[in-house]
């Protein structure tokens, strides 16, 4: 049974069995944005137990970007409300949920736990990544044709690979199917940028990523706590 139920609780349709609801919000910060209601609408949802991740972003593609991490999707949609009523302009956005891989599903339940309920962001690590990604479904190169001991082997050896950035790099992989465009949403941490650049474009090598992979936009920037990054996304505006 998961943290998240006990024998006699309604069941909540947003509240999923095992694992928490992810959204990643990307919004353009404009001169009439409320700083100070966001940052006070993210400090709300902290107080109330739920992750927050906030980062300024590199390039046009958004300037500040949010992570939230909970048990009630309802809550996670009632705050992408409050931000937009604060005058952030939402440009994409992501919706996943923890879990556990099915080539893992023997795991200790101490190292399940930091996948489905996890503790960000890691200390040490404000390199900021996101981007999503599919297993191709193409004649010659279909994913989910191959056998099972054939995908679980492929992954092994990309599971392998990434462990080589251990210390470097902080993986949180988030399932998608039938939530959003992707599979998966990948969101990873750094100590520096070219962790980020190094892990990507080593694990491409991996058949799993060069046969298989799919992969979306990607958003990159550093975290900082809710004020210092509005702060910094609306200096020189207005």
């Amino acid at each position: 049974m998961s943290v998240n139920e006990s024998p006699d609780e309604e069941i909540v349709p947003g509240i999923p069995k095992e694992g928490w609801s992810v959204l990643h919000l990307f919004f353009h910060v404009g001169p009439e944005v409320d700083s100070d209601g966001a940052a006070k609408a993210l400090k709300t949802l902290s107080g109330d137990g739920y992750q927050v991740v906030t980062a300024t972003l590199i390039g046009h593609k958004a300037d500040f970007a949010v992570m939230a991490l909970g048990p009630d999707l309802s809550r996670l949609r009632s705050l992408q409300s409050e931000l937009g009523a604060c005058g952030l302009s939402l440009v994409y956005s992501y919706f996943s949920l923890t879990e556990v891989s099915e080539y893992a599903k023997g795991l200790s339940e101490d190292r399940r736990n930091p996948r489905l309920y996890p503790v960000l962001p890691p200390s040490g690590k404000r390199v900021f990544c996101f981007y999503p990604m599919s297993k191709r479904r193409e004649i010659g190169a279909n994913w989910y044709m191959l056998s099972y001991e054939k995908r679980e082997q492929e992954m092994a050896g990309h599971g392998s690979s990434g462990r080589k950035f251990s210390g470097r790099i902080v993986q949180l992989i988030t399932g998608s199917t039938g939530l959003d465009g992707f599979e998966w949403g990948v969101t990873l941490f750094g100590q520096r940028i070219d962790d980020i650049k190094d892990v990507v474009y080593t694990l491409r090598f991996d058949e799993v990523s060069a046969v298989y992979a799919e992969f979306g936009p990607f958003y990159v920037g550093i975290i900082d706590e809710p004020g210092p990054a509005l702060a910094a996304c609306t200096a020189g505006k207005g």
